[in-house]
């Protein structure tokens, strides 16, 4: 049966002869989501011609179309096969079929009333195929050879400052590197293989940088480097949990006011340190912060070009972090860097809902939701911790209350309770008195204009001001004026100074 059907199927490549081409078969899973109704043969039949019609392999009303077959292999699922030539000996028109497939699937969700996914625009990392799940499966992994290898790829990313670190922790990490060189030696390109991972032939299985993901590729490790690489005035010393969180802090200002490549830029910047902090994390947090890293990992992509140069502090803080983890690493920058990494999250599905990025946002809401329990896991203690302690003594003598004076009302504290008598003292002085009702509060020092004017106190006062002095002439200013007006008869008379009253 499967051979007369194959057959059938290969019966317009065969006859092209030695005109056919190379490739000629086409393959197309289609999958409901666990919680969608189970859908009956009709309706699978139904979906499977909207999806060859879609993606030009059998145009509705072409007799002359390819052929093409849809089995179903389980409730919830059908493959659909076809041949790449027409039964009239022609190619068919395929162009952008998998943009094409990908608008009719979210229309027949719509139709089905099924799990309606988010439109992508085309920068998503590749799934892995159902051939890569049964692999894995078989090896006993977790996780797919190519989900794998994007996330040791990307880690060495973010934590290389050169070329030759990124080769060297891969290398450490057991992945094995092909380089694809040009005509002049350099090197163009690089594919990664896992070892153990071979095929049929006992050849390791290589995935290129591009298709692991669309930032991994090796030109676009060069173009970061290039505008992060080390410059002769490097980030300054300091603790770099405080630069981390400073820089992160200010990227919902980025965000709201910058332009889109520096935007985008930042959202990259802050999807490299999500990518090393599980490395620097208590055991605790590590599998939160993974699963953070993981989500966020869409949300630092899209068709807007990333300016990597305006996140150059944020980048190297990081690195700092992740190459010396044990100097801080009490938790409290954890904590405060994931307080301010909560903030920017949320401004990033805001940016990413504004520029209609349905999956970015989509997947900066999931990835708030492991941030969330991961600070609150971290958080706990450090606040418990930072209660406990007892103030110092210099910050002691700060706060330290004056001198006793004698008096019925001094008033002595308990020796271990925190004292503030010399802030409440100043507060007095300066005509603050709440903490003595009974007394009339004695105006504080003013300043030298306040106390030349005299204060209105009732309604007559404000509106009868007082009359202003006319200001006294010195003598010699009063003598010069005289001999002035001698001189030019016309010219007016100064006022007379009159006599005080005393």
């Amino acid at each position: 049966m499967e051979a007369q059907l194959a057959a059938q199927l290969d019966q317009p490549v065969k006859m092209l002869g030695d005109k056919a081409p190379k490739h000629t078969v086409w393959h197309c899973p289609v999958r409901a989501a666990p919680e969608d109704p189970i859908l009956t043969d009709a309706q699978w039949a139904n979906i499977a011609r909207r999806i060859v019609a879609a993606a030009g392999i059998a145009p509705e009303g072409d007799e002359e179309a390819c052929r093409w077959v849809a089995v179903r292999h389980a409730d919830d699922h059908i493959h659909i096969a076809a041949t790449l030539v027409r039964q009239d000996g022609r190619r068919p028109q395929r162009d952008y079929d998998q943009r094409a497939v990908q608008r009719e699937a979210r229309k027949i969700e719509i139709d089905y009333r099924l799990r309606r996914l988010k439109p992508g625009d085309g920068t998503a990392a590749k799934r892995p195929t159902s051939k890569e799940h049964f692999k894995a499966k078989r090896l006993g992994q977790d996780a797919t050879s190519r989900e794998i290898l994007r996330l040791r790829v990307r880690r060495a990313m973010a934590a290389a400052s050169t070329e030759a670190e990124f080769f060297a922790l891969l290398e450490a990490t057991g992945v094995t590197v092909r380089l694809k060189l040009g005509p002049s030696g350099d090197a163009l390109g690089c594919n990664f293989a896992l070892p153990g991972d071979t095929n049929d032939k006992g050849e390791p299985v290589f995935y290129a940088g591009s298709t692991l993901a669309p930032d991994l590729s090796l030109p676009q490790f060069r173009q970061r480097l290039a505008t992060t690489s080390p410059e002769p005035a490097t980030v300054r010393p300091g603790n770099p949990w405080h630069q981390a969180t400073a820089a992160t802090e200010r990227i919902p200002h980025h965000l709201t006011h910058g332009d889109d490549p520096t935007a985008q830029g930042q959202l990259a910047a802050l999807g490299t340190a999500f990518d090393l902090l599980p490395l620097t994390a208590p055991i605790a947090v590590r599998a939160e912060l993974e699963r953070a890293a993981f989500a966020f990992e869409r949300a630092t992509r899209s068709r807007i070009a990333a300016d990597d140069a305006s996140a150059y502090v944020l980048r190297r803080s990081v690195q700092a972090i992740w190459k010396e983890p044990a100097r801080h690493g009490d938790g409290a920058g954890l904590a405060m860097l994931l307080d301010v990494a909560l903030t920017a999250v949320a401004y990033a599905m805001h940016w990413h809902r504004t520029r209609q990025h349905a999956q970015q946002q989509a997947a900066a809401e999931q990835t708030l939701i492991h941030l969330q329990a991961a600070y609150a896991q971290i958080a706990r203690p450090v606040l418990a911790g930072l209660a406990s302690r007892a103030p110092g003594p210099q910050t002691r003598r700060r706060y330290a209350p004056p001198p006793p004076t004698s008096g019925p009302r001094t008033r002595r504290t308990h020796p271990g309770r925190p004292r503030l008598g010399r802030p409440c003292h100043r507060a007095r002085r300066g005509g603050n008195s709440r903490t003595q009702p009974d007394r009339d509060p004695r105006p504080g020092p003013q300043p030298a204009h306040a106390r030349r004017r005299p204060q209105p106190r009732t309604s007559t006062d404000l509106a009868h001001p007082p009359p202003r002095r006319t200001p006294r002439t010195r003598p010699r200013a009063q003598a010069a004026n005289a001999h002035y007006v001698e001189g030019h008869p016309a010219a007016p008379r100064p006022p007379q100074p009159q006599a005080r009253r005393r």
